[in-house]
């Protein structure tokens, strides 16, 4: 039987019996008790700088400007609003909101390493995620060794006493792996090292993994925080302590600064992001169902899926799915790939993902025919279910899958 919406995985409900701690009141009322004029809406600060009535104030705000708004590039009242509520949803001391998704990733690995130190990080992780490690931080001495990550042991067994940072992606960018969160946060504590996680695909609406062990949280805020395709933004979560190196250290020296618009519009996306990941899960769980059941289809990579490799895993950690899966098709032609995909009507062909649309994405997108495919790679596509209607998308992946010969 299927993870249910509101069931009882390890890491606890989504909402908490106290009135003041449930994610409808974080999204809807925290902080916003004295917006000016009485504004339903929080108003929108879009401006550079800020001004001070006094010397005195104006060398305060100078000295502490991880607390007061001087200059956009640092802090904003908009930005701020958005931040506190990302951290208390997500159970985090402090949240740091930054300019993209892989913004967030650099700087919450790039705060705990230095030249000579090494992170152990899971092997099929976003893209950008290891291209920063495989290329970036190597010119600057800093090593890793990626892992599977289903087998906790193997996790464990990368650690190295150079160790400082264990990079998680739970489940994992189109091969859908879950790695066993708790396990692995509670030997890093042990043993000095951080613990990063991407939970851009659950949400803090399905999992909640700083109540885990999990020192810090990374998200995409351009995919479900938004949830209209229309801004890039990224989000770190985590202690006081850690969010404050993180925006002293990386974040002011860097400059991947948040536009205040594209937080007002998160802001807005927020409000309904609980009725939209619920409508996503359904709305996955029914295409994932037929899809399974497909003789073109050769395999659903589904967490919440029974047939998945790892459903018991998943049900422990997660509340909930969201509308990212990957499937294979039962082909090894080229050609198969790119007639199915050329066939769906609903489905767009674009990135990224998390709108209200729903998406294809080929992996063979990346490759040539004539190029040396891994056989396990060519037939996988991935889509996101968007919050049309399942019926409407499955009669749109039926027709398209009559391309498929085999």
């Amino acid at each position: 039987m299927e993870q249910q919406w509101d069931g009882a995985a390890r890491n606890g409900p989504a909402s908490s019996s106290s009135e003041e701690n449930s994610v409808s009141y974080i999204l809807h009322h925290l902080n916003e008790d004295d917006n000016p004029f009485g504004a339903v809406s929080p108003p929108l600060y879009q401006t550079s700088i800020f001004s001070f009535k006094s010397f005195a104030e104006f060398r305060d705000a100078l000295t502490d400007e991880v607390n007061h708004s001087v200059y956009t590039r640092g802090n904003n009242p908009t930005v701020m609003l958005t931040e506190q509520k990302l951290a208390a949803f997500d159970g985090a001391g402090r949240a740091k909101l930054v300019s993209s998704g892989v913004a967030a990733i650099s700087h919450a690995v790039m705060a705990f390493v230095k030249s000579g130190d090494h992170v152990v990080c899971v092997r099929d992780c976003y893209d950008w995620g290891a291209v920063l490690l495989a290329k970036y931080l190597p010119r600057f001495g800093v090593k890793h060794t990626f892992v599977d990550g289903v087998d906790t042991a193997e996790v464990i067994d990368a650690i190295r006493p150079e160790t400082k940072v264990i990079y998680l992606e739970s489940p994992t960018t189109l091969t859908f792996k879950i790695q066993d969160v708790e396990a692995i946060a509670g030997e890093a504590k042990k043993r000095g090292i951080k613990t990063v996680i991407d939970n851009t695909w659950a949400t803090p609406i399905f999992f909640n993994p700083l109540k885990l062990g999990v020192d810090i949280a990374v998200y995409s805020g351009s995919k479900y925080f938004g949830g209209a395709s229309d801004i890039v933004a990224g989000v770190i979560a985590g202690s006081v302590e850690d969010i404050n190196l993180i925006q002293k250290q990386e974040f002011l020296q860097l400059g991947t600064v948040p536009d205040p618009f594209m937080a007002w519009l998160m802001l807005r996306g927020l409000r309904t992001l609980p009725i939209r990941m619920k409508a996503h899960y359904e709305n996955a769980l029914a295409v994932a169902r037929y899809l399974e059941n497909h003789p073109r289809i050769e395999s659903v990579a589904y967490p919440l899926l029974p047939s998945h490799p790892q459903y018991e895993r998943a049900r422990s950690l997660f509340r909930g799915g969201s509308g990212l899966f990957s499937f294979r098709l039962a082909t090894k032609r080229f050609a198969d790939v790119i007639r199915f995909t050329d066939a769906l009507k609903l489905f767009k062909r674009a990135v990224s993902w998390g709108g209200y649309e729903s998406l294809v994405l080929p992996n063979a997108i990346k490759y040539y025919e004539g190029d040396d495919i891994p056989p396990e790679r060519l037939p996988l596509v991935r889509v996101h279910i968007g919050l049309e209607e399942s019926a409407d998308l499955i009669a749109d992946l039926e027709s398209a899958l009559r391309e498929v010969t085999g």
